[in-house]
């Protein structure tokens, strides 16, 4: 536990004058059920006292204003608050770009999204595109930063390759980018030249080897299937099961954190998986226990699945995407046929596997498919990562 608690851009935007001196006009607010302080006051209800009439309208990303929506292509609608007595908006709608209607008499956007850390999670996506679209507007976006739950220094997986862009992957970043939201932005505005008038409330006292435990912040789910900070971690892998048959524990108390599949006998399966990852050289970090679980609903919804937790044992040696592409190479060599990468629309793309979007090129799932090695696997995650730390040295905050 840190010793000193992390200080959110909210928190320093509700206590300190100056900051808010610098809120011009009236202001919309993207914001979620995790945009709280550190007592769970929301944001909404602080901001509202703080600035009354001024905040006029609010946003809400992809899961929706509260967080109540479970899935891919599941859309929230927009109305007007029961409570606050403001119009919500939601940008994971018939549209993903805020439309000129939504930012009329907007002088001041503030985003308040508890990210995760993983590029596939759509509110940096959510984030870059309201920053396009208020280029050449005299609108003004501000980032009340918040905590990269699964650290700021490691990097995973594959950096995003052009053909591959979508709305679960619009910038050139690897899978686990180790950035704040505040510093996607200054990277999307600075390495990527997106001219919008930025800026970052940074927060205090964090730090880039600080995990979400090391924070001294509650925990409140950003996502339905995300309870626990841990599942913030295994997410940066597990999140490649989604373009699978095999299930992540959707419809379960601990989605994304197992993996399984009907028929398979978790615990002859598990030592098969620890003895190939022990001749390969991959045993650090983390410990898998074979489970059998009960999807309520979603993928083989009633069906008893046998597969494995995923626990993450020593957090900055665990490789989360690593882990997960080996394991979907163990299913794949378990099941034969069985297996199968998902061909259904995923993200409002209707061309692409979603295995690639997830992944951000199709390399790996070519090696998946021919069972390939560890040492083949980390040549094609690596590509560009020396490029990548270069354009990110040049845009972080915190040190």
């Amino acid at each position: 536990m840190a010793s000193t608690k992390v200080i959110t851009g909210l928190e320093r935007l509700i206590s300190e004058k100056a900051l808010q001196d610098k809120i011009k006009g009236n202001i919309g607010y993207l914001c979620h059920s995790a945009s709280i302080d550190s007592e769970f006051n929301t944001g909404v209800s602080l901001l509202q006292n703080l600035f009354g009439k001024r905040l006029i309208k609010l946003f809400g990303p992809q899961h929706g204003f509260v967080t109540d929506v479970q899935d891919n292509m599941v859309e929230t609608t927009h109305y007007v608050h029961p409570f606050f007595k403001i119009p919500v908006y939601s940008l994971y709608s018939e549209t993903r770009t805020p439309t000129d209607e939504m930012l009329e008499g907007i002088d001041t956007m503030l985003v308040d999204l508890q990210d995760v850390g993983t590029r596939v999670y759509t509110y940096i996506s959510t984030l870059s595109l309201l920053m396009e679209k208020c280029v050449g507007r005299n609108i003004k976006i501000v980032v009340l930063d918040r905590p990269n739950p699964v650290a700021g220094e490691r990097i995973e997986g594959c950096i995003l390759q052009p053909d591959y862009k979508s709305f679960v992957g619009r910038y050139p970043i690897p899978q686990r980018h180790s950035l704040t939201m505040g510093e996607v932005g200054l990277y999307g505005q600075k390495v990527l030249k997106t001219d919008c008038e930025l800026e970052v409330i940074e927060m205090k006292n964090w730090k880039r080897s600080m995990y979400w435990k090391d924070t001294g912040l509650p925990w409140v789910l950003p996502s339905p299937n995300l309870p626990t900070a841990v599942g913030a971690l295994t997410f940066a892998g597990t999140v490649l099961f989604e373009g699978t048959n095999v299930s992540e524990g959707r419809g379960t108390t601990r989605a994304l954190e197992v993996a399984g599949f009907p028929g398979i006998e978790s615990f002859s399966f598990r030592e098969r998986i620890m003895q190939k990852f022990k001749e390969e050289g991959l045993t650090e970090g983390f410990n898998l226990r074979p489970v059998i679980f009960l999807p309520t609903f979603q993928k083989h919804m009633g069906k008893n699945c046998g597969g494995v937790h995923i626990h993450p044992t020593n957090f900055p040696q665990f490789d989360s995407w690593t882990v997960s592409q080996m394991l979907c190479r163990e299913f794949k060599r378990e099941l034969g046929d069985q297996f199968e990468f998902h061909s259904k629309p995923y993200e409002y793309e209707f061309h692409k596997l979603a295995i690639d979007l997830i992944n951000g090129t199709d390399e790996v799932r070519h090696w998946v498919n021919r069972l390939g090695s560890l040492s083949e696997l980390k040549k094609i995650e690596t590509r560009g990562f020396d490029k990548f730390l270069s354009e990110r040295e040049s845009i972080l905050i915190y040190r």
